[in-house]
């Protein structure tokens, strides 16, 4: 038994885990080498695995089996059943009552609005309300002309005040006005000049000189020592980091490296080489499994073909076929031939009838009518059935008297 993992096989189809033999073998890619932790470990892994998986592969196979069994026999045909009951329940009444009962209603209401609303609306906008509005709109122009002819004269009357009565008073106004603002602006003028002496050296001569002699120096002495400060703050601040980063590495960052380097690391990596051999060693066996549990449903299959399907195939072979033959022939064919006799007899029987009745009716009808008139022969250029045309007669209908 091969025991190694080889890495073109996959637990997928069943296709795949067992190629044709027509098929070119698949060239294996070399393997990564392992360690001997991972040799001494992969023999007894697989061994233990493949003892408690193939149990677990069989089970699973006739669980498979038993379930598309379960699916092709059961499942499938109640799906379909329940799917034709819930459509003849659901669906098929719905379609009916649209089709049967919803449309035509709806039709016959859209004819009944058609004719109770939209032609009394049509003939109602075009018999009233048209001629209304018409004769609406020809009052409104002739309005609007008449209020337009009095605007115009508003208008003409409004511009004969302006020219005559408004715009003279207005020149007289700016005239007046003109004079005022001259005495005004230099009385104004005047008084900003000795408002802006006054605040110039009552104001702005002071502050400068505040600023320039007080607070300057002030608030250069307060900036030196808030440097100083802030150099001070620093310096402390970074000596206190400086030792608590050095504290903390040498009580946790260099115990948790060595922690992690010389212990959780090798830990890791033996972890990893036992989980990766346990999971090579499932796959392996699942494969070893599937191949078993195939060669125990084959043999299965065979045992049941011998015990059960070969009997009953003899037996119908051997037995039920000739008999069923012989019975054929001595009882089923006679009884269909004597079948076949009889519906013919009955048959010409009926035929014989009909044709009596048709008799007697036709009797009943000549002694009741009378003789049915026989129809006149037609003169016909062209010849009769009997007497067909021919090359060397005069037959014809372009020879014919």
């Amino acid at each position: 038994m091969d025991l190694e993992k080889h890495p073109r096989e996959s637990s997928g189809t069943r296709a795949d885990q067992y190629p044709r033999r027509d098929q070119p073998p698949v060239p294996r890619e070399p393997e990564a080498p392992g360690g001997c932790l991972a040799v001494a470990i992969r023999i007894p892994v697989r061994i233990i695995v493949l003892v408690l998986v193939v149990p677990v592969r069989m089970l699973w196979d006739a669980l498979v089996v038993a379930g598309r069994f379960l699916n092709d026999a059961l499942l499938r045909p109640l799906g379909r059943a329940l799917l034709w009951l819930a459509r003849a329940v659901f669906v098929w009444p719905f379609v009916g009552l649209w089709r049967y009962v919803v449309v035509p209603v709806g039709k016959a209401l859209g004819w009944l609005g058609h004719v109770l609303v939209v032609v009394p609306l049509v003939w109602l906008h075009r018999c009233v309300l048209t001629p209304v509005g018409h004769a609406i709109a020809w009052a409104a122009r002739g309005v609007g002309a008449a209020l337009g002819w009095i605007a115009g004269g508003v208008a003409a009357a409004l511009g004969w005040v302006y020219a005559s009565l408004l715009t003279p008073v207005g020149h007289a106004l700016r005239w007046v006005l003109k004079a005022l603002g001259g005495g005004l602006a230099a009385l104004g003028i005047g008084v900003w000049t000795v408002v802006a002496w006054l605040v110039k050296y009552l104001a702005v001569v002071p502050a400068l000189w505040l600023y320039t002699w007080v607070l300057t120096p002030v608030g250069r002495a307060v900036a030196w020592c808030v440097k100083g400060l802030v150099w001070l703050v620093s310096t402390v601040i970074t000596a206190i980091g400086t030792a608590l980063y050095w504290t903390a590495r040498l009580l946790l960052v260099l115990p948790a490296l060595a922690l992690w380097r010389w212990v959780l690391t090798p830990v890791g990596r033996v972890l990893a080489v036992i989980g990766r051999e346990l999971w090579d060693a499932l796959g392996h066996a699942w494969r070893v499994a599937g191949h078993l549990s195939l060669v125990v449903g084959r043999f299965l299959g065979t045992l049941l073909r011998w015990i059960f399907v070969e009997p009953v195939r003899w037996v119908y072979r051997t037995v039920l076929t000739p008999v069923g033959h012989a019975v054929r022939d001595t009882v089923l064919r006679p009884a269909a031939e004597a079948a076949r006799g009889a519906g013919r007899a009955a048959r010409q029987a009926l035929a014989a009838a009909r044709e009596s009745v048709r008799q007697a009716r036709a009797d009943v009808r000549r002694m009741l009518f009378g003789e049915p008139r026989q129809p006149r022969p037609v003169d016909r250029r062209e010849p009769s059935r009997h007497e067909a045309r021919t090359l060397g007669s005069s037959t014809t209908a372009l020879t014919k008297d």
